[in-house]
């Protein structure tokens, strides 16, 4: 190992990327006529292409699954996709290569790529949530008729629930709680808010109330009202905009991760965020974000999570990003909470420090009647980081006489 040559070298990655049984039998099996071949390909393929600093190992993965698709070497398609699975690759970027893969190579290659995939990921036991396309479970997919077009999703059939995100977000923070109530006998209704999401990126200021009349009007073109107004962080400022402005919309209301009111000092916090984004973009505050909306602890044990927030994030338009906390910044219901009709249950998270849960108390304490819960293990986004304690108490809530 002092005196390593590029075929040491070549078989170390070959390792890396394939696993250990794979190249044993690959070098152990050579012989006379193809050990130069063996010899050849871990000399240039696995160290003087798989090292080249350039690309990460991931993305050359990515890159190799999309080539044999092409090419229909649907062996080492095989090969390559089992192996990055037991690598820990996450499964969204295998899925996005193979659905780019489908417009590239043609749907019947991306047929075939998708039923091997599957057939590794199970035989891999890897959990597959299901996702039926059948009536009343399929996610339908609208915008809005009225400016700014607004992305909704509708799903389930029952009574009528809408869930709104949190600031930088979109409609995928709730896949797992749509789909959890709607296979309760809930329909279900989620947006996104302007300039977020799939909806309209929207450059002109606006305010909190124009994002309240926002979530009227998706309820109104719903025709489903009187709803159940699920809002998480920004989503439960505009819910209680909206229970205050528009009673007549909200026959219940859950505000989860949620502040009534900034103290004074915070709008330096909110100014200082908005020069970065004009200043860098997204990026420069990706980190800020990621670290004040998921846990240590949850980070380190669910990295899909962390992944699927920080791409979510980035893709926001940068403008927009700025418009929309520049209104959040103006937040102030906390005076107009005793006026607060709706049947209210106040969720926080034990480890948030964006909303902490003195802030949670404070909503509870000003609303009449209002019912509050800590989630001991959740920091802000809870619905991600305890699924089934915050499902629990909204489904007991909405449930509730």
């Amino acid at each position: 190992m002092n005196r390593e040559d590029d075929f040491d070298r070549g078989v170390r990655n070959r390792r890396a990327i394939l696993g250990d049984a794979w190249v044993e039998r690959s070098l152990g099996e050579a012989n006379a006529f193809n050990a130069e071949f063996q010899s050849l390909i871990t000399r240039h393929a696995w160290h003087d292409i798989w090292s080249r600093p350039g690309l990460d190992a991931t993305t050359r993965r990515l890159m190799v699954l999309a080539m044999t698709m092409a090419q229909g070497r649907w062996e080492e398609f095989q090969l390559h996709c089992r192996a990055a699975v037991r690598a820990g690759v996450a499964i969204e970027p295998i899925r996005e290569t193979l659905m780019q893969g489908a417009i590239y190579c043609g749907v019947p290659s991306a047929n075939t790529a998708f039923k091997l995939a599957l057939e590794i990921l199970r035989d891999e036991g890897v959990a597959l949530p299901a996702r039926a396309l059948t009536a009343g479970h399929r996610v339908a997919q609208h915008h809005t008729f009225s400016l700014p077009q607004l992305h909704v999703t509708v799903q389930g059939q029952g009574r009528p629930v809408v869930l709104s995100h949190a600031l930088g977000l979109d409609v995928g923070m709730w896949d797992a709680a749509a789909q959890a109530l709607a296979a309760s006998g809930f329909e279900v209704l989620r947006y996104d808010h302007r300039g977020q999401g799939g909806s309209a990126a929207f450059h002109d200021p606006f305010t909190l109330d124009d994002l309240v009349d926002d979530a009227a009007r998706v309820i109104r073109e719903w025709g489903r009202g009187p709803v159940a107004f699920v809002g998480l962080s920004m989503g439960g400022m505009v819910g209680q905009g909206l229970a205050l402005h528009y009673p007549e919309l909200v026959s219940r209301l859950v505000l989860a991760n949620t502040l009534a009111r900034y103290a004074p000092e915070a709008a330096a916090g909110w100014q200082q965020r908005i020069e970065k984004v004009r200043a860098g973009g997204l990026a420069a505050i990706a980190d800020m974000v990621v670290e004040r909306y998921l846990s240590p602890a949850f980070r380190a044990s669910h990295p899909d999570a962390e992944r699927w927030l920080r791409t979510t994030l980035l893709r926001n338009d940068p403008d927009s990003y700025i418009e929309t906390c520049r209104a959040v910044a103006a937040l102030d219901w906390e005076a107009r909470l005793p006026a607060l009709r709706a049947p209210t249950l106040v969720l926080a998270g034990a480890l948030d420090i964006g909303a902490p849960p003195e802030a949670g108390r404070r909503i509870a304490e000003r609303v009449p009647d209002a019912r509050f819960e800590l989630l001991p293990e959740a920091s802000h986004l809870s619905v991600m980081e305890s699924p089934q304690a915050f499902l629990a108490a909204v489904r007991g809530f909405l449930d509730a006489p």
